[in-house]
């Protein structure tokens, strides 16, 4: 196991496969192992670089999540690929994963290729997006399957990991705290959405929110699957990886 220290704690990350460098982001209460099963088919055509945000998966621990996470987690993503030497790595965030990589790409262009941005809300958190979050993770908490995923990802101490992150969006959202660091208009890098219209985790006017940043930003496109729910990248996986390989290799 591969780890880099960051503000003085270790970040675990792992590269997988050959070819084009694509990293991919995972979201909140998640980590780099929801990206297991896609491992076989990613690894033919990339080169996969894997990260578990700090405070997740096999990373230290934080005693608190910073309310502005997803930047905070942009900032580790430029970390590592300063660490290791990349420059122009595409990215692929799902969830949470697409606001770091969004934040990443404002920040440091000259590092990032192209962003694939999934699964997410945009712009702004709906206005009962704290109300729902705190309903759905006390569900989930409960919930066999979703305790299993919570501590395949996280390990024994999953429920910890769960509670200091809805504790940061909650905030996060209380605050109405910006997701993006600096505006999207100022992104140079492509960039596709990409969603489920099925998606029940994400915002009800997804296609309007996608629409409208697409026409924001220079080299903007959208991707919406007819079936499959949250996130679309692994409920669609086959039909997003072929359109991943398209995007990333033109």
């Amino acid at each position: 196991m591969a780890y880099f220290k960051y503000q003085d704690k270790n970040i675990y990350f792992e590269e997988i496969g050959s070819g084009l460098p694509v990293m991919l982001l995972h979201g909140d209460t998640a980590s780099s192992k929801m990206f297991e099963l896609l491992l076989p088919l990613y690894q033919n055509s990339f080169q996969v670089i894997l990260i578990d945000f700090l405070g997740n998966g096999r990373s230290d621990r934080v005693s608190a999540f910073p309310a502005d996470l997803w930047f905070s987690q942009a900032k580790q993503v430029i970390a590592l690929l300063e660490y290791l030497h990349y420059d122009k790595v595409n990215l692929i965030g799902t969830s949470g994963g697409a606001w770091a990589a969004v934040n990443a790409a404002l920040e440091r262009p000259n590092l990032i290729g192209s962003v694939i941005a999934d699964s997410f809300d945009g712009r702004a958190l709906p206005d009962d997006f704290a109300k729902n979050l705190l309903a759905e993770r006390a569900a989930a908490k409960e919930d066999d399957f979703s305790k299993q995923f919570y501590e395949w990802c996280q390990g024994e101490d999953w429920q910890s990991v769960v509670d200091l992150n809805t504790e940061a969006l909650v905030e996060c959202a209380d605050k109405k705290l910006p997701l993006f660091q600096k505006p999207l208009e100022n992104l140079e890098v492509p960039i596709l959405f990409t969603g489920s219209l099925q998606d029940d985790m994400c915002r009800e006017d997804m296609a309007g929110e996608y629409k409208q940043m697409a026409e924001l930003v220079s080299k903007g496109k959208i991707h919406l699957f007819s079936s499959g729910g949250h996130p679309a990248m692994l409920t669609n996986a086959e039909a997003f990886l072929s359109l991943a390989e398209e995007f990333f290799m033109t």
